[in-house]
């Protein structure tokens, strides 16, 4: 599921933030060639961003997904969300920066478990006292890993 997260500067109230959501979506999903349905959008404002040593407009990106990720598609991407975010909010194409993260497998997906507070940045070739399952498509049975780690971690941690 590719996830694009969006900082900026800019206060959101106001602003008709569905539509740069619905917009993000679009453009991430048509780019990376994923149906709209899995794509997220995360969009923060008033989020205290110093670009180049000013606090004028400025917005910060980074997008995550398993595959459909290459130098010309990150390049594609960034031109049409920071089109995006100078039509909709005043921020300079030249005051925004997109980190594009292209993750191999769900061996990669970050998980974040609220209910031990922490966070898993990757587990590949993390030493785990428990093993994973591996569907024949080398996916991971999540909820035995969920439930694996958990254990785990009420015990160690």
């Amino acid at each position: 599921m590719p996830c694009l997260n969006l900082s900026t500067n800019v206060n959101l109230e106001g602003v008709d933030t569905s539509s740069i959501l619905s917009e993000a979506t679009s453009v991430v999903a048509n780019l990376i060639g994923k149906p709209e349905a899995y794509v997220m959008v995360v969009l923060k404002g008033s989020i205290p961003i110093s670009f180049g040593g000013s606090e004028q407009p400025a917005a910060y990106g980074e997008l995550v997904s398993i595959g459909g990720l290459n130098p010309d598609v990150n390049k594609k991407l960034s031109a049409a969300i920071a089109n995006i975010l100078e039509t909709k909010l005043s921020v300079p194409k030249s005051r925004y920066f997109l980190k594009p993260i292209k993750l191999k497998n769900m061996l990669s997906v970050c998980m974040l478990y609220t209910r031990t507070r922490i966070m898993v940045p990757t587990l590949d070739g993390m030493d785990l006292p428990f093993k994973l399952s591996v569907n024949s498509d080398s996916r991971v049975n999540s909820h035995a890993l969920d439930t694996r780690f958990s254990e785990y971690a009420q015990d160690n941690m």
